[in-house]
């Protein structure tokens, strides 16, 4: 399982993104972060946008609570989470992990 984190801002955890995908989708783990591929292009930051939309569909919880932490312009990224504890995360992710 992939590595979450609590800070005194929310959990955190790294994803690698996989732009111009054929569809928006978990994929799966690679090493300790978890693996997207998403239709947005890499420009302009709407990868990074639809990062943000995907993950908080996903956890359930505003898009407002997701942000990209750090690696904006890789495709490596750690995402943090406000208003869910590290436990909740681990546990909604595991969850749609399993489903796929």
């Amino acid at each position: 399982m992939i590595s979450v984190r609590e800070t005194r801002h929310g959990a955190s955890f790294s994803v690698r993104v996989q732009p111009r995908a054929k569809r928006d989708a978990l994929v799966g783990e690679i090493g300790d972060a978890l693996k997207l591929a998403l239709r947005a292009p890499p420009l302009e930051g709407r990868a990074n946008e639809a990062c943000v939309a995907f993950l908080a569909e996903l956890l359930g919880v505003a898009r407002a609570s997701v942000r990209v932490a750090a690696g904006a312009t890789s495709r490596t990224k750690v995402i943090r989470v406000a208003g869910l504890a590290a436990d909740a995360v681990r546990a909604r992710l595991a969850s749609a992990l399993a489903e796929r």
